[in-house]
């Protein structure tokens, strides 16, 4: 089967076209399974395969976590989808894209940085203290669109400076905490500046940090506008694999939208000849 390979900011996927729907879920995410393994086969954060709209999108994002499991969507994945539509000719400058959770629009600032309005906050609880590690954490939580995309944004100045297998333990067991039910994404973060912060973010269904998470960029960022900590205006966060900004709009003490802008890379296009999906 034929693939693309994209990332936005260090966030890579692999992008199949099932325009015909011929590939049953269950049999997608044992190939994210095999594909995104990165020392055994092309290595990547996620698979997304594209599909024919339902209702009143341009096309269908299906989204599988390099476990294989499902995702009900991704940040930087639909940033790198929305790419994918415009060079293919599936969708003009703008974009709908149908999710799991809800549509996203996407728009195409110039030939590789794309925005996209993550789906709307349901659940966002600026003040929500987590108990890890012997120690209470000034954490927010927040849940995008439905049903929810679950995150923990953790502030933890000089995170930067932790051992790397220290933070990887942390990220863990926050990421399963009971306080989380559906589990969480952990995004690790610092303010550097107004407006300005540093993060790094531990995936569920990656089961590690990735280079970078728009839709944790984009909770961090809105729970902290909240605050009062940040203005909400082209707030800056700073990955391991680049720079993401965020937008927030708020009405009556409530964030309404959250935009997402950043790169986006295309690796590589090719064949998927990978000889364990036909033993599989």
């Amino acid at each position: 089967m034929d693939f693309w390979k994209m990332n936005g900011a260090g966030n890579d996927f692999i992008i199949l076209d099932d325009m015909a729907e011929a590939i049953p879920d269950e049999r997608l995410g044992y190939i994210a399974r095999v594909v995104c393994e990165r020392h055994l086969s092309i290595g990547a954060d996620g698979l997304m395969a594209v599909r024919p709209a339902r209702e009143d999108g341009d096309y269908r994002m299906v989204f599988f976590n390099a476990d294989g499991s499902p995702a009900v969507m991704c940040g930087n994945g639909a940033r790198c989808i929305c790419r994918y539509g415009w060079e293919t000719g599936l969708a003009g400058e703008i974009q709908r894209v149908e999710t799991p959770s809800g549509t996203v629009v996407g728009q195409r600032i110039d030939a590789r940085r794309y925005r996209v309005r993550l789906n709307r906050p349901t659940r966002m609880e600026p003040d929500y203290p987590l108990q890890a590690a012997g120690k209470t954490w000034e954490c927010s939580y927040v849940e995008l669109g439905s049903p929810g995309l679950p995150h923990g944004a953790v502030a933890f100045p000089g995170f930067y400076d932790v051992a790397e297998e220290r933070l990887r333990s942390l990220g863990r067991e926050m990421r399963f905490h009971p306080a989380f039910p559906q589990g969480a994404n952990i995004t690790f973060y610092e303010i550097t500046g107004p407006d300005r912060l540093r993060a790094r973010t531990y995936e569920r269904g990656v089961e590690d940090f990735t280079y970078a998470c728009g839709t944790g960029a984009g909770s961090a960022a809105a729970a902290l506008t909240l605050l009062g900590q940040v203005s909400g205006r082209t707030v800056q966060v700073d990955m391991p694999g680049g720079t993401l900004t965020i937008d927030v709009e708020t009405a009556a003490g409530r964030v309404t939208d959250i935009y997402l802008t950043g790169p986006t890379n295309i690796v590589c296009r090719g064949r998927i000849t990978d000889e364990e999906l036909v033993l599989g």
